[in-house]
Parts: structure tokens; C-alpha cells; sequence
């Protein structure tokens, strides 16, 4: 897959598959996410996850669909996205997706891309479905959500402890690919 590099707003910003050598910057990319959102499912040093760790990802050869995208801007990492798919046969035809990028770059069309870019793929490798899970505050991701096709398929209540000591809503969403 060729990166797509984009200048279409003020931003410039490069889209493309992880490659092992961004193992490091993703690790402090999503230690950033964690702690600058509660949009996530760990709290700050929660379940970390290291350049070695990712080296992993990066490398997944265990036989089921997986897709891990970068947002980059001057060679820095702003976003990544991530789609895994199911080893079960019954699961086998979908894939979670899950998306993160830098506060200070949302609204640039990045998140958009990086789900483009993965809905492309999966379409490539013929997965029939994308599935993904939204804490009910993070409206802006479930407006993007929308606009691409997903649906609302379920809500699991107070399912979230937030950093406000409040519990929320996980909305699950899903998109049936063509």
C-alpha cells in the first residue's frame, strides 16, 4: 500500500501502514492518548504498552486480518489506527477497529483518513463487517462514525468509570461492507 499524503487543509500529514521502526513513537503516542482523553479504555498506566509490545503488533502473523495505520506530521506520529480480525471461523468475516489521534490534531480530517484507509483495506481482504466500541461522550467519533455508514448496534450501560468518578455508556457501532 502507497502512504496517502494530504495537504487538502492547512495540515499536512502522511497516512500509512506501521512499520517496526515506529514501534517506539507509538508506545509514547498512546501513553499521550491515554492521558490527554478519557475516550480510551485504560486509565493513564493502565495496561501499557511498549516499543516492544509493539514491535509485536507491528509484526502480527498469527493468520487473521490486521491492519495497524500511522498519522504522521514531520515525522512525528499523531494518530494510529488499529483492525484486527477473528481467529474463530463464525467471527471470521469481521474485524474491531479502534482509532486514536493527539488532541491537538483533531479536526484536521485525520481520524477520517485513518478509517478510509482501513475501510479500504478491509475490503481488500474481504472482511463483510467493521465493529468498534464508543464511550457515549466522544461524540465527535461517533458523528465520524455516522457519516461513514456505521450504525448504532447496542449500548451497554454505565459500562465506562470515567476520570469524573461518573460511569457512561459504551456505544457499540458496526458497518456491513459491500
Amino acid at each position: 500500500m502507497n502512504p496517502i499524503d494530504t495537504n487538502e487543509r492547512p495540515l499536512t500529514y502522511t497516512i500509512r501502514p506501521a512499520e517496526h521502526t515506529d514501534a517506539r513513537q507509538l508506545a509514547l503516542l498512546r501513553a499521550r492518548l491515554d492521558a490527554e482523553t478519557d475516550h480510551f479504555d485504560r486509565f493513564p498506566g493502565e495496561d501499557v504498552l511498549d516499543e516492544e509490545g509493539f514491535l509485536q503488533l507491528i509484526q502480527h502473523e498469527t493468520g487473521v486480518p490486521h491492519f495497524l495505520l500511522v498519522a504522521e506530521v514531520d515525522r512525528q506520529l499523531v494518530g494510529y489506527a488499529r483492525c484486527v480480525g477473528f481467529p474463530l471461523r463464525r467471527f471470521a468475516h469481521k474485524a474491531d477497529f479502534g482509532v486514536g489521534v493527539v488532541r491537538d490534531f483533531w479536526g484536521q480530517g485525520i481520524g477520517r483518513a485513518l478509517l478510509q484507509t482501513t475501510l479500504d483495506w478491509a475490503r481488500t481482504v474481504e472482511l463483510k463487517k467493521i465493529q468498534l466500541a464508543v464511550v457515549e461522550t466522544n461524540q465527535g467519533a461517533v458523528r465520524l462514525y455516522q457519516t461513514t455508514g456505521f450504525q448504532v448496534e447496542g449500548r451497554l450501560k454505565h459500562d465506562r468509570l470515567l476520570a469524573d468518578g461518573l460511569y457512561y455508556d459504551t456505544i457499540l457501532m458496526g458497518l456491513l461492507l459491500d
